[in-house]
C-alpha cells in the first residue's frame, strides 16, 4: 500500500520530485498548510469558543485568534450581540403578506375557562456562549418552548376579560420572568443556565378563537350595556344618597339645637324658681305682695283702663279724665294742617 502510494505521488508530482527528498518536502508543506488551518477570525458581534477533542478549553475575545488544526481543537463563534427572533403562534416567514396562524400554539385556556387566541414574539441574545452551547441542545426550539409553556402558565392565572384589555403589559413582563428563570434552571451544576437573555415578550394579538367571534361580540355587548347601566344607577344614588344624608344631617341638627333650646329654657326656669322661693323663704309677705304686682301689670298691661279714686271731695261724682281718647286723638298742630 505504501509502494502504490508512492507510485501515485510520482505520478501527480512533476519529474525529479520524487524520491525520499521529494516526498519528504511535500510532508512539511502538507504538514504547514495543515497548521495554517487552525487561524481564524473572530468578529466584533462573536466570541469564540474553542474545543479540544471535543471538551471546552477557552473563549476567545474578537480579532485574529489561532487554535490547535482540527480535528484536535475546533472553534464555535456564536453572535453574541444579534437579538434573536422567535414567533410563536403564527409564522410570518417565506415572504408572506399575512402571517400563518398556527392554533395549537396559540390557544390558550384563561382562568376563567375561556379559549382565547395569543400571537407573541419572543427577543433574545446569547448571554453565555459556553452555557448556550453545552447545557442546552437545540436552543432555538427550547426557548420557544419554554416560552410557550410560559405563556400558558400566565395566561391559566389570568382572566379574559383583562388578557384583552388592561393586562396585556402585565401579561408580556409576567410572561418574560418566568421564561428567564425557567431558561436559568437549566444546566449543569458547574455551568447553569441555559445563556440565554430574554429581552422582550411582545403580545401581536389576543382576541377570542375565530369560530366564536360573533357570540363573544354579543357577550361584550350586553356586559357594555351592563356596565353603562351599572353606571347610571351609580350616578343617580351619587346624587340622590348625598341628598338625603344633608337633609337627615340637617334634620337631627334642628333636633339638636330644639334639645337644647328645650333643656336650657328649663334650667333658666329651674333656676328662677329657686332663687324666688329663697327670695320667698326670706321676705313671703313683700315676695307675695310683687307677685300679686307682677301678675296685675301682666293682666292690665294690654287693656283700657279707667281710674276711679273715691277720696276726691267725698262725692261720689269724680271728674273723668278720658286717658285713651286723648293719647289717640292728633296734636292740635297736626290737626289744624289736615284741616288746611
Amino acid at each position: 500500500m505504501i509502494r502504490r502510494g508512492q507510485d501515485r505521488f510520482r505520478q501527480v508530482m512533476p519529474k525529479g520530485f520524487g524520491g525520499g527528498r521529494g516526498i519528504l518536502i511535500a510532508i512539511v508543506v502538507i504538514i504547514i498548510g495543515w497548521l495554517l488551518t487552525g487561524i481564524y477570525r473572530v468578529q466584533p458581534d462573536e466570541l469564540g469558543v474553542v474545543q479540544r477533542f471535543g471538551a471546552y478549553v477557552r473563549t476567545e475575545q474578537p480579532g485574529l485568534r489561532y487554535h490547535l488544526p482540527a480535528p484536535i481543537e475546533t472553534v464555535t463563534k456564536p453572535s453574541v450581540t444579534t437579538q434573536n427572533r422567535i414567533e410563536i403562534g403564527f409564522s410570518s416567514g417565506e415572504g408572506r403578506a399575512v402571517p400563518r396562524d398556527i392554533p395549537d400554539e396559540s390557544q390558550m385556556l384563561t382562568n376563567d375557562e375561556n379559549i382565547i387566541d395569543i400571537d407573541f414574539v419572543v427577543l433574545w441574545r446569547i448571554s453565555d456562549p459556553v452555557a448556550y452551547l453545552f447545557n442546552i441542545k437545540n436552543p432555538d426550539a427550547t426557548v420557544k418552548v419554554a416560552a410557550e409553556s410560559a405563556m400558558r402558565e400566565v395566561i391559566g392565572r389570568t382572566e379574559i376579560q383583562p388578557a384583552l384589555n388592561e393586562a396585556r403589559g402585565k401579561i408580556e413582563q409576567e410572561a418574560r420572568v418566568l421564561l428567564q428563570a425557567t431558561l436559568d434552571s437549566y444546566g449543569t451544576t458547574g455551568q447553569p443556565g441555559a445563556g440565554v437573555v430574554i429581552d422582550q415578550v411582545q403580545l401581536q394579538k389576543v382576541a377570542p378563537p375565530q369560530q366564536v367571534i360573533a357570540a363573544f361580540d354579543d357577550v361584550q355587548s350586553a356586559r357594555q350595556n351592563q356596565d353603562q347601566l351599572r353606571n347610571d344607577a351609580e350616578t343617580y344614588r351619587n346624587g340622590v344618597v348625598p341628598t338625603a344624608r344633608g337633609h337627615a344631617e340637617q334634620i337631627s341638627q334642628q333636633a339638636e339645637a330644639y334639645r337644647e333650646q328645650v333643656v336650657a329654657k328649663a334650667q333658666g326656669d329651674a333656676a328662677r324658681f329657686t332663687s324666688v322661693l329663697q327670695s320667698y323663704r326670706l321676705a313671703p309677705e313683700i315676695t307675695a305682695e310683687r307677685f300679686y304686682l307682677e301678675t296685675l301689670e301682666s293682666v292690665l298691661k294690654g287693656s283700657n283702663k279707667i281710674l276711679i279714686d273715691d277720696a276726691i271731695g267725698g262725692q261720689g261724682v269724680l271728674p273723668y279724665l278720658p286717658l285713651n281718647e286723648l293719647m289717640n286723638r292728633p296734636a292740635p298742630a297736626a290737626a289744624a294742617k289736615g284741616g288746611q
